[in-house]
């Protein structure tokens, strides 16, 4: 997390809707009193957030049953699952003011606490959940389903992973987007972010900011 306060974010649905818009987390455990890490899609629960939009969703994800962050979480660490959205770097000459340095602009997602290893069932059905998501978004192409797989594969397969789910105890993000700069820098900002090769989203993300 930034350390500045201005910069955090805490709404849980638009912490959800980064999770959900940026699927590939780095997951992080403790083993042997060091950090070790591994990168795996992951899906908050539908069911996560209340009506009102309040409470950390639970989050679901599956690594190779030989990842050593496997076996740590296994042994009981807590995972923190951090997703990283659009970013980029902001230039002091963008500002139009003197004595200014250069920084990163980005936005983030920071999910912390114990998981639960899922049974086999459920993990067939978060394998399915996955696959339905992203398949979605590959129309017109025919849906990929696991039903097209020979069972004894299948289930060979699901053998070699194991599935886990978090229900956050920490659940807040980054929101860095020169917000604390004047509104007319910001602008200028965002205005020279246009004219980069990929900074389009991200001057959008700073415009949602400007009055």
């Amino acid at each position: 997390m930034h350390p500045a306060r201005l910069f955090h974010e805490t709404d849980p649905a638009i912490l959800r809707q980064r999770m959900i818009d940026n699927p590939l987390a780095l997951v992080t455990a403790i083993s042997d009193g060091r950090p070790i890490a591994a990168h795996a899609p992951v899906l908050p629960h539908e069911e996560g957030l209340s009506p009102e939009g309040w409470g950390p969703p639970a989050l679901r994800f599956h690594l190779s049953a030989g990842n050593p962050v496997t076996k740590a979480l296994l042994d009981g660490s807590e995972a923190l699952v951090v997703f990283t959205g659009i970013d980029g770097y902001v230039s002091p000459d963008w500002y139009g003011i003197d004595d200014q340095v250069p920084t990163w602009n980005y936005l983030s997602v920071e999910a912390a606490g114990p998981v639960t290893r899922l049974d086999a069932a459920a993990t067939r059905q978060m394998v399915d959940d996955l696959s339905a998501v992203f398949e979605a978004k590959l129309a017109p192409k025919p849906v990929w389903t696991s039903a097209k797989m020979t069972p004894a594969r299948l289930e060979a397969l699901l053998r070699g992973i194991v599935a886990f789910e978090l229900v956050p105890t920490r659940f807040e993000g980054t929101t860095k987007l020169s917000q604390n700069k004047p509104h007319d820098a910001m602008a200028r900002v965002a205005d020279a972010l246009d004219a980069t090769e990929s900074g389009f989203a991200l001057a959008a993300e700073m415009r949602k900011l400007l009055p």
